[in-house]
């Protein structure tokens, strides 16, 4: 009796946790989602930027739009890049939790049940 309610409170403390860190995931997915779409619209301006400037010969314009629109594309786009980094790696941190946490479970379920 007092196994099944050791088994039971660990698992309902650990399911809790899971579903704590399972929460933290999708927000983390879901910040990916918007910071992957803001990179792409920042990678389409800034390539289409740098190809502007390829095929236009007037020094005065080809650093005029340098200034208004490549370097910032390419800053945006650099700065959206290590975003992504960061998310990545929280996300595969979290995961490991969750991969930890049913580890775990795993394990106390069957020196549970072979009792």
């Amino acid at each position: 009796m007092e196994e099944t309610l050791a088994k039971s409170y660990l698992q309902k403390s650990l399911d809790e946790w899971k579903d704590d860190i399972s929460s933290v995931l999708t927000e983390i997915a879901n910040e990916y989602d918007e910071v992957a779409q803001e990179l792409k619209v920042y990678s389409y301006k800034y390539g289409i930027t740098k190809q502007v400037i390829q095929s236009t010969v007037n020094e005065e314009i080809i650093e005029k739009i340098r200034e208004m629109y490549h370097k910032p594309f390419e800053e945006s786009y650099n700065q959206l890049k290590e975003y992504i980094k960061d998310l990545e790696e929280k996300r595969r941190v979290f995961q490991m939790f969750i991969q930890k946490i049913d580890e775990v479970t795993k394990k106390e379920t069957a020196r549970i049940t072979t009792y």
